[in-house]
């Protein structure tokens, strides 16, 4: 079995340290507007790039800027400061779609990956963009017998990047999935002048709609109302027929979701693609990963079309379906290193023995644990409430305005 790559989603630096802290292998993320992303979260700036290298370097983990928007001419300077600034800073890679960004990239000597949205669907566009890419990532609607096909003929025909190594390929594993071919998509624009193929998707295909005939006003009844919101992207039941496939990068899509999710999904992703490696994946640990993916954000799970479907499967509501969510308590504002306590200060309900937390922060990550003790003022207490002072034992550092959460379960309407 070849090295499979896992790669994380950061839309901000506790995203970043969650993909770090749970196994992720490289990660990508977007600068201000000029990415795919620019409406859907913080996203990092210019000045941020020293720091993502350094946290990625010390973890052997490789960095890729995504830079994957329709550029326009007044976008060139950004583009080539933004480029040169993440070469001295030592960012792995760019993801490109545009030609300018491409050739931008080149003339740095910084290496390239082929976005998405180009749509590289057959060998001969592998063997064109190998000219100026080392990694492309497949078209969304291809099957897993195509896939196979296009990385058995790099191998056979010995198609090389500029690097010298043969072409690596890259696929999404898990996440959202859009309703247009690859993430082309106009109904942003049409609808909000705002154009999801400059990261900045209304989501419109997300709503409820109907049918309506304009001669008879006749409304024609639908089983689902949400027929342009597909589920979510699931592969980790067949993952090892995604291996087989001879992919080298496994994407997760994510970098406008939480924390927590970036931690919860990477880690079950590096546990089957661990197990698959030591002979140990089976169904039995794809039902525990499945159980522990459904905790965090979905819109439901399907198979996309690797597994050669014709259809794609359509949510049933316009948020998560998550058996569990996040409650806010309070923050941080202390931790004593030689006793490894955390200090919080409780803002808003209660929290008692037995709770499970999550703790969440720019260098802390995304971090869960299970209350077993606390103190209020010293004394050991079963329940703190709001503006109580707690104090709890935990094996991790915490820093002050960390962000404490209680997760409970959550009931999905059918």
């Amino acid at each position: 079995m070849q090295h499979i790559e896992l790669m994380a989603p950061a839309g901000n630096f506790e995203s970043l340290q969650a993909a770090l802290d749970n196994g992720a292998n490289s990660i990508y993320f977007g600068v201000e507007q000029l990415n795919m992303r620019a409406r859907a979260t913080v996203n990092f700036t210019m000045a941020d790039l020293p720091e993502i290298a350094k946290r990625c370097e010390k973890k052997h983990v490789r960095s890729y800027l995504t830079l994957n928007t329709i550029i326009y001419d007044h976008d060139l300077s950004v583009v080539k400061t933004l480029l040169k600034e993440a070469k001295e800073a030592n960012i792995t890679a760019v993801i490109a779609m545009d030609q300018a960004v491409i050739a931008s990239a080149r003339e740095v000597g910084m290496e390239v990956h082929i976005s998405t949205q180009l749509n590289v669907t057959n060998i001969e566009t592998v063997k064109f963009y190998s000219l100026f890419a080392d990694t492309m990532v497949l078209s969304r609607e291809l099957s897993l017998r195509q896939v196979k096909k296009i990385t058995e003929q790099i191998e056979k025909d010995q198609i090389k990047g500029p690097s010298g190594r043969l072409i690596e390929i890259e696929i999404f594993g898990h996440g959202a999935l859009c309703m247009a071919v690859s993430g082309k998509c106009y109904m942003s624009l049409h609808s909000y002048n705002s154009s999801a193929n400059r990261g900045a998707c209304k989501q419109n295909c997300r709503k409820k709609y109907t049918v309506i005939d304009q001669e008879t006003g006749f409304e024609m009844e639908l089983d689902n109302e949400y027929i342009m919101s597909p589920k979510d992207l699931c592969t980790i039941d067949f993952l090892d027929e995604i291996v087989d496939a001879g992919i080298t990068v496994l994407k997760i899509e994510g970098r406008g979701r939480a924390p927590e999710y970036v931690a919860k999904v990477i880690k079950c992703y590096r546990d089957a693609i661990d197990s698959v490696r030591d002979g140990s994946y089976s169904k039995e640990k794809v039902i525990t990963w499945m159980q522990e993916l459904e905790k965090v954000y979905n819109r439901g799970f399907w198979s996309g079309y690797y597994l050669g479907q014709k259809l794609g499967e359509w949510s049933n509501s316009s948020g998560s379906q998550a058996t569990q969510k996040k409650v806010y308590l309070g923050k941080g504002t202390h931790f004593y290193p030689k006793a490894n306590i955390g200090e919080f200060k409780i803002e808003a309900f209660d929290i008692k023995v037995g709770d499970t937390i999550l703790i969440t922060g720019p260098t802390t990550g995304a971090k869960e644990m299970q209350v077993t003790e606390m103190k209020i003022n010293n004394m050991n207490s079963e329940m703190a409430s709001k503006g109580d002072l707690v104090t709890l034992p935990m094996d991790f550092r915490i820093r002050p305005s960390d962000k404490l959460y209680k997760i409970v379960e959550n009931k999905v309407e059918a």
